[in-house]
């Protein structure tokens, strides 16, 4: 059963999302990012690429030729996947299918637009069995 974990309280989504993922390349694990909004994928992706000053995460669009040996995939669509290891999740729906992976992450930001929307993937999450751990990132991932 996926293991689900949401981060919330983060004070800016984007920047948390862009932080996790350092420390999931830290780890060299793949993570499959879920994005439908161009504009959050496209801000995702600028800081991958500037932050930290002196370096940049590999990453890649799912449509990349390269998507099957880039750690941290972004994409627009759920239909193709290069691996169903871990998702994070930065849409304000359940992501279609998101069973299939062994592990989802939620991050939430401070904004009511952010955490209603979550609050009701939460709910549905712990409707159907699924274990949650659940904290607080207000201070830093």
């Amino acid at each position: 059963m996926t293991r689900i974990e949401f981060l919330h309280d983060a004070p800016d989504r984007i920047a948390a999302a862009a932080e996790w993922l350092r420390q999931a390349w830290r780890k060299r694990q793949p993570v499959l990012v879920y994005a439908p909004e161009r504009r959050t994928a496209e801000q995702l992706d600028r800081l991958l690429w500037t932050q930290p000053a002196t370096g940049f995460l590999p990453h890649c669009d799912a449509e990349s030729s390269l998507a099957s040996e880039t750690p941290i995939v972004m994409t627009e669509s759920l239909d193709r996947l290069p691996h169903d290891g871990c998702l994070l999740n930065l849409a304000d729906e359940l992501p279609p299918g998101f069973s299939r992976f062994s592990e989802l992450v939620e991050i939430v930001s401070t904004a009511d637009a952010d955490r209603l929307p979550a609050r009701e993937r939460f709910k549905h999450y712990r409707e159907r069995g699924y274990a949650i751990d659940a904290r607080s990132i207000a201070t830093g991932v």
